[in-house]
């Protein structure tokens, strides 16, 4: 179960948390609204995120965690299946080192604050990745990235998933009971 105590919002309006890891594991529902600045081209991704342990028998650290992303994108013409995958690896001030899926240093990401921003060079391409968060079951995340092979913005909003949905029955006449 995620951190879900509110110590206090910080200046920039996000609630602070005490365990990064501890906020963002579980399942959220994701919604990415991203804008293609060069060709003007817009689209939408919708899905799942995870972050749960890695399974048995992972390549990675010990006490790793791994962050699945799922959906469908639909982006200028396009529509089809998409996904990300990444390592989590909590660290013992609060905080979580994101790495590629090979193992590749990628950011830091510190939500202690209630909000996060961190930068990523890739070749000549430069990241900001922001984050904030709005209450204990959201996320807002924020890609920019510009240099002269990209510049474009992804804007996502996650929402934590229930751990458990309660039976809900539908009646002869039609009303829903749980």
């Amino acid at each position: 179960m995620g951190d879900r105590k509110q110590a206090t919002s910080s200046e920039n309006g996000g609630m602070r948390v005490t365990d990064t890891l501890a906020f963002v594991r579980g399942h959220w529902q994701l919604d990415r609204h991203l804008t293609d600045h060069r060709s003007g081209a817009g689209g939408r991704f919708t899905g799942r995120a995870v972050v749960a342990p890695a399974p048995p028998g992972h390549a990675g650290q010990p006490g790793e965690w791994c962050y699945t992303e799922d959906g469908e994108l639909r982006f200028a013409a396009h529509t089809g299946p998409a996904s990300r995958r990444l390592r989590y690896q909590g660290r013992p001030d609060g905080t979580v080192a994101v790495r590629f899926l090979d193992g590749r240093p990628f950011y830091v990401l510190d939500l202690r604050d209630g909000w996060a921003q961190a930068e990523h060079g890739c070749g000549r391409d430069h990241y900001v990745i922001s984050h904030r968060v709005l209450a204990a079951d959201l996320l807002e995340e924020e890609w920019r990235v510009r240099g002269p092979d990209k510049d474009y913005r992804a804007f996502t909003r996650l929402a934590r998933k229930p751990l458990h949905h309660p039976r809900i029955h539908r009646t002869m006449d039609g009303n829903n009971v749980t």
